[in-house]
């Protein structure tokens, strides 16, 4: 792939970067529902609405809500409760109501035993309001005693925890969006912003940790300088813009057009979402979990990720996963490639905005 100078492809665009895709436990909540759930009629929602009614329930049923998530097709807002008292609650403000067995409290209570006691490299767990469990996947590379420990202790967490193999392995991937390159490595930009009145871009935290400057084509001059990067425990980095490259608020479509970013926002499960990379360009899917927690062996544990099934190879990483204009994610890693499929984690990009005091733009 022929890779032009930023400044005439317009910098704002998310390309696939240097992507750290690794086998982790992940861990799902999923919504059970009982036989008795009564068959609501609720309204038709925009993800956008249907995320401030989450949120808006969530503070009023408390306890009593054990995960929500959003059903595309229909267009609606699932939330799973613990009791009929609070299915009355939850359709009378529009949402559609699921029994389920497991309380928020308990699957993080199992979160915690997993972190203590199955942190093994090549796993991943995330909660998924769909199956009212935690889903622990374990890559191929995750055998012998390792893999009797997980299982055994997946084993005593009963109904509370699922566990999945995948057939790939979940690992850092550095490689080629609008590529960026530096010390050797190739990633990829994931949304152009601002901090402190001047241009900047946001990209994977495992590439900004050991490269300090970044270009737009393999050993050309440098456009920007790292401001900021946080990896393991977040997956995040900025870089400060230097020069006249231009840096519009945009992802490449690889197409020839391109998305406007106007904001970002809080992924969903359920959420049709795209991402963008310079491996394997613009491809789409839905996100499948939050909070999503993901070893990648050596230390690098990373936390409070999106998990989708949006394919992603090595040099995706930093790219952008985007709904319409909003930002999303930063591509941070995953399992698999573009032609077998594969799982795809994603640092939230609100949570980078903050640390750096950063806005869209």
């Amino acid at each position: 792939m022929k890779h032009r100078r930023i400044p005439r492809r317009r910098a704002a665009l998310a390309g696939a970067g240097a992507v750290a895709l690794i086998g982790a436990a992940v861990t799902f909540q999923t919504a059970n529902a009982s036989d008795d759930t009564p068959d609501p009629t609720p309204d038709r929602l925009s993800v956008a609405q249907a995320g401030k009614l989450a949120s808006s329930l969530g503070k009023e049923l408390g306890a009593d809500a054990a995960g929500t998530y959003y059903d595309a097709k229909a267009r609606q807002l699932v939330v799973n409760v613990l009791d009929k008292s609070a299915v009355r609650t939850a359709e009378s403000a529009g949402a559609r109501a699921r029994l389920v067995e497991n309380s928020l409290a308990e699957l993080r209570s199992a979160r915690a035993t997993l972190s203590d006691k199955a942190s093994i490299p090549g796993t991943a767990w995330a909660t998924d309001p769909a199956s009212n469990k935690v889903v622990v996947t374990a890559d191929r590379t995750v055998r012998g005693a390792e893999l009797k420990r997980l299982t055994e202790v997946v084993g005593k967490l009963g109904g509370t925890v699922e566990l999945q193999r995948t057939k790939g392995e979940f690992k850092p991937f550095v490689a080629g969006g609008d590529a960026i390159f530096g010390g050797g490595s190739r990633c990829s930009l994931g949304f152009n912003v601002v901090k402190d009145g001047a241009p900047h871009f946001l990209t994977a935290g495992h590439c900004t940790e050991s490269v300090t400057s970044w270009s737009d084509k393999q050993g050309g001059p440098a456009i920007g300088e790292n401001a900021g990067s946080s990896f393991p425990g977040n997956d995040y980095g900025i870089v400060k813009y230097s020069g006249d490259t231009a840096h519009p608020s945009e992802v490449n479509l690889y197409n020839g057009s391109t998305q406007k970013i106007t904001k970002a926002g809080e992924a969903t499960v359920g959420q049709q979402v795209r991402r963008s990379g310079s491996t394997t360009q613009l491809h789409d899917g839905k996100v499948t979990g939050l909070n999503a927690t993901v070893n990648y062996g050596n230390g690098d544990v990373v936390n409070g990720l999106i998990q989708t099934d949006v394919c992603a190879e090595p040099g995706d990483s930093g790219g952008a996963l985007f709904a319409g204009d909003t930002a999303l994610g930063l591509t941070s890693g995953g399992s698999g490639d573009c032609t077998s499929g594969g799982e795809t984690f994603f640092q939230p990009v609100p949570e980078a905005l903050e640390a750096y005091g950063a806005q869209i733009g």
